[in-house]
């Protein structure tokens, strides 16, 4: 998606000795200082926001090789998320001295990164937008087709996960996907959901975004 090669921050964790964490690991807090950033070398994490009254919010999902909670490091201010191990993992914890080593080794990592926080602004600012302007039916289909599917088309996801990702209840996954199966674009399973027609779930979420815009 930005052109960067899949194993553009391997670097980061070559040699280091990762932190294993269990499932349900809670690697960094909201509003904690962030004197590091991680390299996902395997597992998946979910990032999320809480407010004051306990609701939470997920921003986004990491998948192995990721780097997260690379904004708030960079602009030295407390941490604007929490991030917690969705599945066991193991991450790699890059502090400002691996960062100015490995650029200046390679200093075509220095405008990877300025691509990459600049995709993170860019996801914020897309969930924004699909909370305030698109229907259930629509931020479902989004959601799904930014996972990472594998060669089979399968992919690990609950519909918790979807829920807390889009802003919206279990009960309307749970209708949605119902929907999308009868339309022959997905079969669901324990945790996984497998797209079988990627290609209509596409089009649908085109359509509905031209819509929107025609009703705008």
């Amino acid at each position: 998606e930005l052109g960067l090669p899949p194993d553009i921050w391997r670097s980061f964790a070559s040699g280091r000795a990762p932190v294993r964490c269990p499932e349900g690991y809670l690697i960094y807090l909201q509003e904690a200082e962030a004197t590091c950033f991680y390299y996902l070398k395997s597992g998946r994490v979910k990032s999320f926001i809480q407010s004051k009254d306990g609701n939470e919010h997920v921003l986004n999902i990491y998948e192995e090789g990721s780097l997260f909670g690379e904004a708030s490091f960079f602009d030295e201010l407390p941490r604007v998320s929490s991030a917690i191990a969705v599945t066991p993992c193991e991450i790699v914890p890059i502090d400002r001295e691996m960062v100015y080593s490995e650029i200046a080794k390679d200093p075509k990592l220095a405008m990877a990164m300025l691509k990459y926080l600049a995709r993170t602004v860019r996801i914020m600012s897309s969930h924004v937008d699909d909370m305030a302007f698109h229907p259930a039916d629509w931020r479902v289909g989004r959601y799904l087709l930014s996972l990472s599917f594998a060669a089979d088309g399968s992919v690990s996801c609950t519909q918790d996960e979807i829920a807390d990702s889009i802003s919206t209840s279990r009960v309307t996954v749970s209708r949605v996907l119902r929907d999308f199966a009868k339309r022959g674009w997905l079969t669901t399973g324990y945790r996984s959901i497998v797209l079988t027609n990627r290609r209509e779930l596409e089009l649908f979420c085109q359509m509905e975004s031209n819509d929107d815009a025609a009703g705008k």
